[in-house]
């Protein structure tokens, strides 16, 4: 799909002729952006990270049968009709402990001592606890009656070889990471990480960690996006800030990554030089998205980077970035598309108001287990984020939403 603004126009202070809606941007966006290739890590470096490829477990876990319980390894059929009124007494021959081998076999009257996790001697196929037995030097009494297997753990009863042990676009998880190195694995192939360019646009901008001074603000969107990046996969690269200059815009926007994400200057003002340059320099297929707030975000290609022009006022740069940005960089690593947030289902506490037409990003708090609306205007105040719990999406063909409706609630919190 391409829109009608690829021409490399300029579109600065003539306002938007026309705005793409939300579902033909995800549209066009989701036809760009495949898994990228794979790469071997280590596999202590391995969770977290996307499997490219499914994985099969070679051996057995474990490779042998093993003792499930401290006690005495024996042959079943030798403990038949024993109980405390009636113990049958046992030679012991020896012991074994985990990660060690017992030399001998069990034979007919003789028990070997065992503790959890040691390999099941030759011969022996239960277990008898030490509590269900009585000592006297070499000499044991057996006080119950087992069945074979009991007390036992088989070979290849955690995973047997030939098994399918985790499927291709898998995120890996710690338990991940234990069972691959329990068959011996030590490096896995995994989707590459999407290097993802932050270029930061403003003369008005301080670096992060500095004091606002005079008509001068603190970079919030940079630390913002590196954070976001990273949560959905990506690795974030944000050398400095970029002054409002066509060629250093256009310089950052080349540089070697696989996403480009422009923060201000994508609207139609003055200084908005980032639509027209995408656009005289690669494809410029959206610009001007049907939603409050992001409503000036644009996207495209720029050789083979994928770049997104983010506004430059906080919560409609969160806002977008959620929208287009994350899902792209989570499909390009392998990720599912969807938000990584949790959904809640409860009432709203008093009326959500919308407007036809546009998608809306509303900020909600819960207060008792009802929605209270935060606010859907206010571009630019970020502690208005901080403040809420979540998020409702009102879609474009909604007035708003009464009291007491339920709405999905996506939750900022973890």
């Amino acid at each position: 799909m391409r829109s009608s603004q690829n021409s490399p126009a300029d579109v600065r202070m003539k306002g938007f002729a026309s705005r793409q809606t939300v579902e033909q941007a995800w549209a066009w966006l989701d036809e760009q952006a495949a898994p990228l290739a794979s790469e071997s890590v280590p596999l202590a470096a391995a969770a977290g990270r996307v499997l490219s490829e499914p994985i099969a477990s070679p051996i057995d876990v474990p490779r042998f049968a093993r003792a499930m319980m401290d006690g005495y390894a024996v042959r079943a059929i030798d403990t038949s009709g024993a109980s405390p009124y009636n113990r049958l007494p046992l030679n012991i021959i020896g012991g074994v402990l985990p990660g060690e081998t017992f030399d001998r076999t069990v034979q007919a009257g003789e028990a070997c001592r065992v503790m959890t996790g040691a390999p099941l001697p030759a011969g022996a196929d239960a277990v008898l606890p030490f509590e269900r037995t009585e000592c006297e030097a070499e000499r044991l009494w057996a006080l119950a009656e087992l069945s074979p297997g009991k007390h036992v753990g088989p070979r290849g009863e955690d995973i047997v070889a030939g098994t399918t042990l985790l499927e291709s676009g898998r995120r890996l998880r710690p338990q991940d990471i234990g069972a691959l190195a329990s068959i011996g694995v030590a490096e896995v192939a995994v989707v590459r990480r999407p290097r993802v360019r932050l270029v930061i646009t403003g003369n008005e901008l301080l670096p992060a960690g500095s004091q606002p001074t005079g008509p001068k603000i603190v970079d919030a969107n940079g630390p913002m996006l590196s954070a976001l990046v990273r949560r959905d996969g990506g690795e974030p690269i944000y050398p400095h800030i970029v002054r409002d200059d066509p060629s250093e815009i256009l310089e950052a926007m080349q540089d070697e990554a696989d996403v480009i994400l422009v923060s201000g200057g994508s609207s139609v003002g003055q200084e908005d030089y980032a639509p027209m340059l995408l656009a005289e320099h690669g494809e410029l297929a959206i610009h001007g998205v049907a939603m409050r707030p992001s409503s000036p975000t644009g996207m495209g290609r720029l050789g083979k980077r994928l770049v997104f022009l983010l506004p430059g006022n906080p919560v409609s740069c969160l806002c977008a970035y959620d929208f287009f940005a994350g899902r792209a960089i989570r499909a390009l690593g392998g990720r599912p598309l969807t938000w990584p947030y949790r959904v809640a289902r409860l009432p709203l506490a008093r009326k959500l108001v919308s407007t036809v037409g546009r998608v809306d990003y509303a900020r909600v708090r819960i207060v008792g287990g009802r929605v209270e609306p935060l606010a859907i205007s206010g571009a630019s105040i970020l502690s208005s984020t901080t403040r809420a719990d979540g998020f409702v999406i009102v879609p474009a063909d909604s007035e708003g939403l009464p009291p007491a409706a339920e709405v999905e609630v996506y939750l900022y919190d973890e």
